[in-house]
């Protein structure tokens, strides 16, 4: 028998476990009913709790008793039994709690015929208020056991009209007595105990009445996180694991470091048959080696004479005195016409002079060139300046180059301070002659389009005057022809300093100085296409300050891909084979549509120079343009696609006449016919070309004068050459031709920079806006003018290599490759790494840094400049591509 007064404490462990389970019933949204209030829950009242006597008698029954009850239980029956007080008022059948149907499991006791199986227990109905006064006392204390629950039986019901005996209830003594956690007798098992409520959701007991928080077992997972048991064994174990992981990572670290060591001395892969040629280093030779061009001996000439066996060959180099300061001064360098000659004005109309500002007082500033070359300067293997019309006994260094645009002097008087570093004897010579500009206050878009304004005269074609008396008719003065210079840019471009020096050379040295022939533009490509660029004007001019620097806001035009959806839109069906696995309107494969979408909103330009970001020059930008413009238009027809698809190497080739010559004769030695007008081909519709592209006489009979006097409408500055005949990758990008027919005949030059007349890019906008065809961007402008006959030229600019290949070899390596497979714009593009323009022309951007100033692949900087023969000095060259400029210093 349990002691009588047993009873509220099983009847307060019960009241727990039913309001826990209640708050753990997955927090329904609206509280189903709560547990019904506790009946009397003062100390010295009567507690009755048939609901807790009944689940504490279930539990002490034999039918499948779970180890926490039944160990529970035998802690009640070891407890002392107190008298009662006379006094006390005694437990009446009152239930404590009301259970609803939906809660009735908390309080049931195992099943007899499943271990895994509880019944609800019935809850008694409250008794009314006459009931409760006039219900009986109980006979004497009963235990929870003498509820019938027998094995046999399939329900375990204990007796809900049993009473209780009525006790008092001393709150000290209890609470002294009881203020012990009961789950610390809980048998451990793998049994998931319910948690105990805390201070936070039950402040106090009803039967303590003072607050009590109950703690629970913490789960075997949070025993793990808490601080480990370190044993000696563990320890050593832990130290050995970790000494092994780092000799694991130092080893791959040390490996992966000499692996790229030895890739840099090239020791991993098999060299390159040019890479044996000695190697030139004339390129180097600084300011203090120079001599005047008479006296200038080219490197490679030095090498084969001191290397022939006969001693009249050998060359006595006339070297300058040792000294730190230049042999020679620097001088303005004017490639210019005279603008005020009477020769000049005879044909032209006045060039009025252009300034950086408003006020007409900021003179724009000339760039210096020292009269000479390094002694030893290496050859360029291709090109050649006295064909162009170039000046080719002058140099550039980095001082006389960009010190007038700001490269010398420092920020507070406008320029870049970029120089302080630099080895600099004699770059002061510059300032006896030339005025410091504040380049903080140019707008160059202002200023180039007051250029333009103030000689709008020379652009507009001319009206005979009216005769004097007694004097013959002057005949019209002829119309200069205007070209836009677009440097094709894109949205998250940084401009180094560097480049906002070359910037300001082009528009100075093109637009300014040259009294508005040139108009320079940023075609700034937005990447973002939802960017409503063509709606809005404060996004427009926003986007245009947020991604150029603020001297050149007034020269952007934008464009987006999307706009060119809506300008060319689609299909463009029958592609042959997109090999770069792109959209069409992707400015990869179709940049030149923004090329020619400008041309259309700016027809009044008879050119447009096709520039990238990445191009540099090393001389005077007018000299070159305008030389190489001149050139092309000398050029005859006949022979010229044929010319065109070869290097002019004049230490082979001689001159340019034998050089044509020689292409002549390779022609007429070979089965292929002549490029003479448009081609015939297998179409399903063509544009017709312009009346003036039929040849007027036969191919034969032309004796080179069709096409002299016609300006180009391409011009290119790598070769032409036919991608059949090659295995260059994108060969086949071809789109809107007939499949069923054989691919058209195409060309294609590498680099996408050119020269295009708005004759071809209005043939070029029209094939692709109503015919939709389309060719990759290298392809394009060539093929269209290959289809309907327009004059396009290679124009052989000055191309320098880092080997001294044989004259031989190199001439069948670029213009004679044995297959398909060897050709330089193919799989043998290797061959162009080490020269000084191709799109992956390695020696390129090297050299640029070093003439720069910079120390490449551990040679040049300051320090060997300034102990060896000073900074460098380089005739004029085009270099592609310069992808950064600050080096090593």
């Amino acid at each position: 028998m349990q002691p009588s007064w047993c009873a509220p404490v099983c009847q307060a462990w019960a009241r727990q476990s039913a309001r826990l389970r209640s708050d753990n019933a997955h927090r329904e949204r609206a509280r189903r009913r709560p547990l019904a209030p506790l009946a009397q829950t003062a100390q010295n009242r009567p507690i009755t709790a048939p609901a807790a006597a009944a689940a504490v008698s279930t539990a002490a029954s034999l039918c499948h008793p779970h180890p926490v009850l039944r160990r529970l239980s035998t802690f009640l029956s070891l407890l002392p039994s107190p008298s009662p007080s006379p006094s006390s008022p005694r437990l009446h059948d009152t239930p404590l709690v009301s259970t609803p149907p939906s809660r009735r499991l908390f309080l049931s006791a195992p099943s007899c015929s499943s271990p895994r199986t509880r019944q609800a227990l019935p809850a008694p109905s409250a008794p009314s208020a006459h009931q409760r006064r006039s219900a009986p006392p109980a006979p004497g204390p009963v235990s929870p056991t003498d509820d019938t629950c027998h094995p046999q039986r399939r329900r375990c019901s204990p007796d809900p009209h049993r009473s209780l005996p009525t006790v008092t209830l001393p709150t000290a003594a209890m609470s002294s007595r009881f203020n012990l956690n009961p789950r610390n007798m809980f048998v451990r098992t793998r049994f998931n105990y319910e948690k105990l409520p805390g201070p936070d959701s039950q402040n106090s007991s009803p039967l303590f009445g003072t607050p009590k928080s109950w703690k629970h077992r913490n789960p075997l997972w949070a025993n793990r996180l808490q601080r480990p048991r370190l044993s000696f064994a563990r320890v050593l174990m832990l130290l050995v694991t970790s000494l092994l992981i780092t000799s694991i990572l130092g080893t791959s670290i040390y490996r992966r470091h000499r692996w790229n060591a030895q890739q840099g001395k090239g020791e991993e892969r098999k060299q390159y048959h040019w890479e044996h040629y000695p190697r030139l280093n004339g390129f180097f030779n600084g300011i203090r080696t120079l001599v005047p061009y008479n006296d200038w001996v080219p490197e490679q000439d030095y090498i084969k004479k001191s290397q022939s066996p006969n001693p009249e060959d050998n060359v006595k180099q006339k070297w300058p005195p040792a000294s730190k300061e230049p042999t020679l001064d620097p001088v303005p360098f004017n490639p210019y016409p005279d603008w005020t000659s009477a020769n000049y004005l005879k044909k032209h109309e006045k060039v009025e002079t252009c300034y950086l500002d408003d006020a007409g007082k900021v003179d724009p500033p000339d760039i210096y060139a020292y009269p000479g070359i390094p002694q030893n300067m290496s050859l360029p293997f291709f090109g050649s300046y006295e064909e162009l019309g170039m000046n080719q006994k002058v140099c550039f260094d980095r001082f006389g180059r960009f010190g007038p645009y700001g490269y010398s002097y420092s920020r507070d008087e406008g320029g870049l301070e970029m120089s302080a570093k630099s080895e600099s004897n004699g770059a002061d010579m510059i300032w006896r002659t030339e005025k410091k500009v504040d380049w903080r206050n140019v707008d160059w878009g202002a200023a180039q389009k007051k250029c333009q304004e103030k000689n709008k005269a020379r652009f507009v074609e001319g009206v005979p005057s009216a005769p004097k008396e007694g004097e013959e008719t002057e005949p019209p003065k002829e119309r200069i022809k205007r070209h836009a210079y677009i440097l094709r840019t894109w949205t998250g471009y940084k401009y180094s300093d560097y480049q906002i020096l070359t910037i300001r050379a082009m528009i100075n040295e093109l637009a300014l100085k040259s009294g508005g022939e040139y108009d320079v533009h940023f075609l700034l490509h937005v990447k973002e296409d939802s960017l409503p660029i063509w709606s809005s004007e404060d996004i427009y001019q926003k986007t245009i300050e947020d991604n150029l620097p603020k001297e050149f806001w007034g020269m952007a035009t934008l464009w987006s891909e999307q706009q060119m959806r809506m300008y060319y839109p689609e299909p463009f069906h029958n592609n042959v084979y997109n090999h770069a696995k792109a959209p069409v309107h992707s400015v990869y494969r179709s940049a030149h549509f923004a090329m020619q979408w400008f041309s259309q909103v700016h027809p009044e330009y008879d050119f447009y120079w096709n520039w990238e970001m990445d191009l540099r020059f090393s001389g005077h930008y007018y000299e070159f343009n305008n030389r190489v413009g001149e050139w092309a238009k000398r050029q005859p027809r006949k022979g010229m696609w044929e010319r065109a698809t070869r290097y002019y190497i004049p230490e082979l080739h001689g001159s340019w006449k034998n050089f044509t010559e020689t292409v002549e004769e390779e022609m007429y030695n070979s089965d292929e016919k002549p490029v003479w007008g448009p081609p015939k081909f297998e179409n399903s519709g063509m544009l017709d070309s312009p009346p003036e592209t039929e040849p007027p006489r036969s191919y034969l009979a032309d004796n080179y004068e069709w096409g002299v006097g016609e300006d180009a409408d391409l011009i290119t500055f790598n070769p032409i050459f036919d991608p059949a005949k090659t295995n260059w990758v994108f060969r086949d990008d071809v789109s809107g031709y007939d499949l069923e027919l054989p691919e058209p005949p195409r060309r294609c030059a590498i680099i996408t920079v050119s020269r295009l007349s708005k004759r071809l890019l209005d043939l070029m906008h029209i094939e692709t806006f109503l015919m939709k065809h389309h060719m990759f961007p290298e392809m394009w402008p060539p093929s269209v003018a290959f289809h309907h006959g327009l004059k396009a030229v290679y124009a052989p600019h000055a191309v320098y290599f880092n080997h001294d290949w044989p004259l031989e070899v190199i001439d069948g390596t670029f213009n004679h490759p044995p297959k398909p497979t060897d050709s330089v714009f193919g799989w043998g593009e290797h061959n162009q790494l080490g020269n000084s323009f191709y799109f992956n022309a390695g020696f390129s951007s090297a050299w640029w840094r070093r003439w720069l100033g910079s120390r490449e692949d551990d040679e040049g900087g300051t320090e060997e400049e300034e102990a060896g023969s000073g900074r460098l000095c380089i005739r004029p060259t085009l270099f592609h591509p310069v992808k950064y400029e600050r080096g090593a210093e």
